[in-house]
């Protein structure tokens, strides 16, 4: 497994895919994108987001029934999870910073990628296809195989996101409420 692209040195600053470093202090627990100094728009996640930032809360449901977890801390699929997906599928652009140990910064885990917000959003939805249709392709099911693939034909990430974040309103103050 790829290792997170963590800077050494400093531990109050981030560096981030871009080559540019942040604080970490700067990064707050509402904060979903942080505009940066080199013109563009990173997406920021914290391991304190609930993973229906990203996906409806049945198909949340569904993921923690079906999926176990290796990790002892961590035994509930969760926002982690979902970012160690990403992570490892665009290493070079997503920044970890382990902060559990900073009292005071509020989260214990961050991500900051060279996506933005939306991009990340989109990234998330299809990994998270690839994962059931890995899933479906093991269960020895052809039909449903088929079936799921016949679906996923039909899918349309960028629509399915637009009407998500559209329903969640991730803009306003409190989109969880």
């Amino acid at each position: 497994m790829s290792q997170p692209r963590v800077p050494g040195g400093d531990e109050n600053a981030l560096e981030l895919p871009c080559g540019e470093t942040v604080g970490v202090g700067e990064l707050d627990l509402g904060m979903r994108e942080y505009e940066c100094d080199c013109g563009e728009t990173h997406a920021v996640v914290m391991d304190v987001h609930p993973p229906e930032r990203f996906l409806p809360d049945f198909l949340v449901e569904v993921l923690r029934e079906a999926i176990d977890t290796t990790s002892e801390e961590m035994p509930e699929f969760d926002t982690p999870h979902l970012l160690g997906v990403v992570l490892e599928e665009f290493p070079e652009a997503v920044v970890a910073h382990d902060a559990s140990e900073n009292a005071d910064v509020g989260y214990a885990m961050a991500w900051v990628t060279e996506f933005d917000s939306r991009r990340l959003h989109e990234i998330v939805v299809e990994l998270v296809v690839e994962l059931m249709e890995h899933a479906v392709s093991h269960a020895d099911d052809d039909e449903a195989l088929s079936a799921f693939e016949q679906e996923m034909v039909e899918f349309d990430v960028s629509e399915f996101v637009e009407q998500y974040r559209a329903e969640r309103d991730l803009e306003a103050e409190d989109p969880y409420a």
